[in-house]
């Protein structure tokens, strides 16, 4: 992935250095499911991860310029539900101790300009379980057009069906945003 900065944070590639930062918040119960995903029970789980996301290169480390810690990620995905070759999904996560402070928004801000700007993609999309109204929040203050809620669409890890609320935004959408 491409290194991105914004006033904060280093969007970067993973590095196998990353493991402790990102083992400290995927243990945590309140950050993976939130995102579909079970809490990481070990560092070598928390390793396999980035040496995926390594692989796929589509996911980039958020990383705080105060301190040089990775707080996050934001994947940039095939649109599941769109086949254009221009259009591309968020996902990301955060540390559960950065929440509140702006950082997710500050990041899909930066990659938005940079997915429209250099990589000129016609749409992003993105989306959020139901009860996530953290990350529908980020969505929101974004500028991310609602498409509407896909009911019973995904299956957790632990048997849990959710409902998941889409939205997109067009390159001509975010040009015309203040």
């Amino acid at each position: 992935m491409h290194t991105l900065e914004s006033e904060r944070l280093i969007l970067r590639d993973f590095s196998e250095r990353d493991a402790d930062d990102v083992f400290l918040y995927a243990t945590d119960p309140d950050v993976g499911p939130r995102a579909g995903w079970k809490p990481h029970i070990s560092r070598a789980e928390s390793l396999a991860v980035i040496r995926m996301f390594l692989s796929d290169d589509n996911v980039w480390a958020i990383e705080r310029k105060s301190d040089r810690r990775v707080i996050g990620s934001l994947g940039l995905h095939s649109d599941k539900w769109r086949n254009l070759p221009d259009v591309r999904t968020f996902g990301y996560v955060l540390a559960q101790d950065c929440w509140g402070r702006g950082y997710m928004t500050e990041a899909v801000r930066r990659a938005t300009r940079y997915c429209f700007l250099e990589l000129d993609l016609r749409l992003l999309s993105v989306s959020h379980y139901t009860f996530n109204d953290r990350s529908r929040r980020v969505i929101e203050k974004c500028g991310f057009v609602r498409e509407g809620t896909l009911r019973q669409t995904y299956l957790r890890y632990d048997g849990a069906v959710f409902d998941e609320t889409v939205y997109s935004l067009t390159k001509d959408e975010w040009l015309a945003l203040p």
